[in-house]
């Protein structure tokens, strides 16, 4: 992908594996590597995945940054800025490259739906060369 510069490795789980020889999920599979190779920020799956400390720390610098504006809405703009930031880095939550109306989880739970399994997206890597 991107002229041999960027490669990546994902991990997607169902629970058959006649469901993972269909075309549909191998079509999801390619959909997500594109994803994860357009997209240099996604970091974790989900917000499950991000490490506890690290959202506290967010949380922090953004609070900070509000910390010139009226009290009774300090929190609600960190909040704000904090959930934008877990968007950007976990993989689920990214707008779909090729429909941003969508999410990757969007396509996950449309592929779960067509398929009547629960397909899961379980880790990846994203590997640049040069960069």
């Amino acid at each position: 992908m991107h002229g041999g510069r960027i490669g990546v490795l994902v991990e997607i789980g169902c629970e058959t594996d006649f469901v993972a020889g269909t075309d549909d999920f191998k079509t999801f599979a390619h959909e997500v590597a594109l994803q994860i190779s357009a997209s240099a920020d996604a970091r974790w799956v989900s917000r499950e995945d991000v490490p506890a400390d690290l959202i506290e720390s967010e949380l922090e610098i953004y609070r900070a940054q509000a910390a010139d504006k009226p009290e009774n809405v300090r929190d609600k703009i960190a909040q704000g800025k904090l959930d934008k930031w877990l968007s950007s880095v976990c993989l689920l939550e990214q707008p779909y490259v090729r429909d941003s109306d969508r999410t990757v989880d969007d396509l996950r739970t449309e592929i779960a739906a067509k398929t009547g399994e629960n397909v899961q997206i379980k880790r990846f890597t994203r590997y640049e060369r040069g960069a």
